[in-house]
């Protein structure tokens, strides 16, 4: 059975659901939680002649970004350790959400990366094609996928 599993979280009530069934899950399987969360890196900006750019703002974006993602963590994290399911915390920066979560599996040699989906079908998920999708799509390590009511 599985015993390491990654579960991606992004904050949203989705995602906390799949965070509490994901904890439920390891609970009953023995295994333990690597929490992620990807973090957005700073935007590129462009700015023409007299435009009033902040040297700082790269900075306090970063600590925002980390800060949210903190949070995010911290909650999950408080489910497991009230279930007393064996975890740890990991983020990283990407542009691409997907690939964030694939890596963050690779490097902590999870066997299962378990995550919520929105379960749109039809043109509509296509056209906004999710980030569970492409995990689906690009890892060699199973998925598991849950979806709300």
């Amino acid at each position: 059975m599985y015993k390491h599993i990654l579960v991606p979280t992004d904050g949203s009530p989705l995602s906390l659901d799949a965070v509490r069934h994901a904890v439920s899950f390891a609970r009953e399987t023995g295994a333990r939680i690597t929490f992620f969360c990807a973090i957005q890196p700073v935007p590129k900006m462009y700015y023409g002649m007299g435009a009033i750019f902040d040297s700082q703002l790269p900075a306090k974006f970063q600590e925002i970004m980390h800060g949210t993602a903190q949070d995010i963590l911290d909650t999950a994290e408080k489910l497991a350790r009230e279930a007393g399911v064996e975890y740890n915390k990991v983020m990283l920066v990407s542009e691409e959400p997907y690939e964030a979560i694939i890596e963050a599996a690779n490097r902590n040699e999870c066997d299962l990366i378990f995550m919520a989906s929105h379960g749109r079908r039809g043109v509509s998920g296509l056209l906004l094609g999710s980030e569970t999708q492409k995990v689906l799509t690009h890892s060699m390590i199973p998925v598991l996928v849950h979806r709300s009511h």
